[in-house]
């Protein structure tokens, strides 16, 4: 019987004990402290180690007094304290009292006191219970808080924006100024939902509904009346403030004044609606004219009447329409690429790419990767998947010019591609399905080619669908006057001069050449002539046209067949009323109707000092 009664005690012993670390554990977590006060002989019965921790005091010097207690609480805060407390007792209620205390070496500490006063059945205090939590932390991170929305307000009150601070709910607690002095309402009017009743009744629902639904930072549009009671367009920029959780605690924004943009956005949107009335009825005006010059003198920005030309824009018009492959075949520099484009664009696939691969400019490794696309690490460089011209084209038309220069084995794999719509990237195992039209060009003869062997037959029949031949320059001389006001229009645009007339002899110089470079030697003879000359008049140097084409005309660029005497005669009468100047307006040059470059080479092979003509 006695075993059992201590062995009863002793549990009981273990499990208060265990109960009251558990409790100085959680007081620790919590920063909270427990005390006990006995006002009938004024003396504290009990004091927790966590109390003994806040206050900085040492347990093993035992309870503390109550002038070791009012020591420790900061001296602003002593008489506010002690009117509470005599508050609770004379009133037998229980408070709660927020303090500050300073310890020894200085530290600030904020204390939040819970007391429950005790009162027996005669109506005494008999004991005061209390918690005493240090809340330091909070109210520092409360102060930081405020004095930075101080500064974010006094910056926001400076500055020529609308600014606010709105709690969750849109409660407004801040305007700046600049709203105050935009609406002219009072601050007080402002605060809370008062501000809203400068906005726009028609803007009020979806305002408010963006704000409900709304966790991120937005932003909307909305109309706001001013002091004169006229609406302006605003844009107001919201974000959220959070706290560690994630809750939004309030709300910042700033609002800025859109009205002159949103009316010039709306006048523009007028403007473009008027422009393209306009447009629509010169379109209807003039499709009968473009209809005509589409098909009498040009096809996109292919020129030429000539019987030759009208007879192939007459094949493009009939095989454009149609998904079939065109080989396109002529002399180098007559403008395939040209009639490819023009192909596309009057397609069905007009809407979609047309990828233009020159296969004689891609190295030979590299063409499957270029035409096929490859995935990474399919070779060295291969850093990731890289889509080829195929896929890029997929929809509309790849043009695959110098078609002939391609090797055998990619011969092979194109007329894959033309048979089975199908191909695989270099280093892939997939199957990528294409549907692209296929448009070749060439200046080889591969009919030639597929005799010796160096071109596979059955890829070029399967190119050779329709086959387009474009006439070299030399035989459709009827289009030279054309293309040289096209090109003297185009190039004297871009080099800022004005060209009014062309040197009859030039063009006749022009129209007799064979042009063994085509089209494209022709432009680049208009574009050097109108870079280099000073005159309004378009003219060419003789010596520029290469081969027997220019000597077969050369005699055409003197000046008519006079002696040697005469002649000079003519140079010196022009130069003396030039005043000794050659090029330009009124030059020598332009009086006598030729090439200054032309004028300059008679004056050095007749020995004229054409110093010697100018006045001083």
């Amino acid at each position: 019987m006695v075993t059992s009664f201590f062995s009863t005690s002793q549990s009981s012993e273990d499990a208060r004990s265990r109960d009251e670390a558990y409790l100085a554990e959680a007081q620790k977590l919590s920063h909270t402290g427990s005390w006990a006060y006995d006002p009938r002989i004024g003396k504290t019965t009990y004091w927790s180690e966590e109390l003994f921790r806040i206050f900085g005091l040492d347990p093993l010097e035992g309870l503390p007094t109550e002038e070791a207690f009012w020591q420790r609480i900061h001296p602003d805060d002593r008489s506010s304290l002690k009117e509470a407390i005599q508050r609770a007792l004379r009133d037998k209620a229980d408070f709660v009292v927020d303090y500050r205390i300073l310890l020894p070496d200085g530290t600030l500490k904020h204390i939040r006191s819970a007391t429950h006063v005790v009162v027996n059945s005669s109506g005494e205090v008999v004991e005061r219970l209390g918690t005493a939590v240090d809340v330091t932390e909070r109210v520092d991170a409360e102060e930081a808080l405020r004095r930075s929305e101080e500064k974010f307000r006094h910056l926001f009150d400076t500055m020529p924006a609308i600014a606010f601070i709105a709690q969750p709910d849109g409660f407004t607690e801040f305007q700046s100024r600049g709203w105050l002095e935009y609406s002219g309402l009072s601050a007080e009017a402002s605060m809370g939902h008062g501000w809203k009743v400068a906005l726009h009744p028609d803007d009020l629902d979806a305002c408010e509904s963006k704000w409900r639904a709304s966790q991120q930072p937005f932003e909307d549009e909305r109309r706001l009346r001013n002091a004169k009671g006229e609406y302006r367009w605003f844009l107001a920029r919201l974000v959220p403030l959070r706290d560690e959780h994630g809750k939004i605690l309030k709300w910042y924004g700033i609002v800025t004044d859109i009205d002159d943009r949103r009316r010039a956005a709306d006048e523009l949107k007028t403007a473009l609606a008027q422009i393209q009335i306009l447009k629509d009825q010169l379109f209807h005006e003039n499709v009968a004219l473009r209809e005509e010059i589409d098909t009498a003198s040009m096809f996109e920005d292919i020129i030429g009447h000539s019987a030759t030309m009208q007879t192939v824009l007459a094949r493009v018009t009939k095989v454009a329409p149609t998904d079939s492959t065109v080989l396109i075949t002529g002399e180098t520099g007559t403008g395939k690429e040209l009639f490819a484009r023009a192909i596309h664009k009057h397609s069905q696939r007009s809407a979609r790419a047309f990828v233009a691969v020159n296969c004689a400019s891609i190295p030979s490794a590299l063409v499957a990767s270029e035409l096929f696309g490859h995935e990474k690490g399919a070779f060295t460089g291969a850093h990731q998947r890289r889509p080829g011209r195929f896929e890029l084209a997929n929809g509309g038309t790849i043009f695959l010019d110098e078609v002939g220069e391609l090797l055998p084995e990619m011969q092979l794999a194109l007329l894959r591609v033309l048979q089975e719509r199908e191909f695989q990237r270099v280093g892939g195992t997939q199957t990528i399905r294409c549907d692209v039209r296929v448009v070749a060009a060439t200046n080889r003869d591969l009919q030639a080619a597929v005799a010796a062997g160096t071109f596979r037959s059955d890829l070029f029949y399967r190119l050779n669908v329709v086959p387009l031949e474009i006439p070299p320059l030399r035989e459709r001389k009827a289009d030279i006057p054309t293309l040289v006001e096209f090109f003297i229009d185009r190039f004297a645009r871009r080099a800022g001069k004005k060209i009014r007339t062309v040197d009859s002899h030039s063009l006749g110089w022009l129209q007799s050449y064979s042009w063994p470079g085509n089209i494209r030697e022709l432009q680049n003879i208009v574009e050097r002539s109108v870079i280099l000359c000073d005159t309004d008049q378009f003219s060419i140097d003789g010596g520029w046209l290469s081969g027997e084409g220019a000597a077969s005309t050369s005699t055409e660029t003197t000046l008519p067949r006079r002696s040697g005497a005469q002649e000079k005669d003519r140079i010196k009468a022009a130069l003396a009323e030039s005043n000794g100047r050659v090029s330009g307006p009124a030059g020598a040059a332009e009086l006598l109707g030729m090439p200054a470059s032309t004028l300059e080479s008679r004056i050095r092979a007749l020995r004229i000092n054409k110093f010697a003509f100018k006045k001083s």
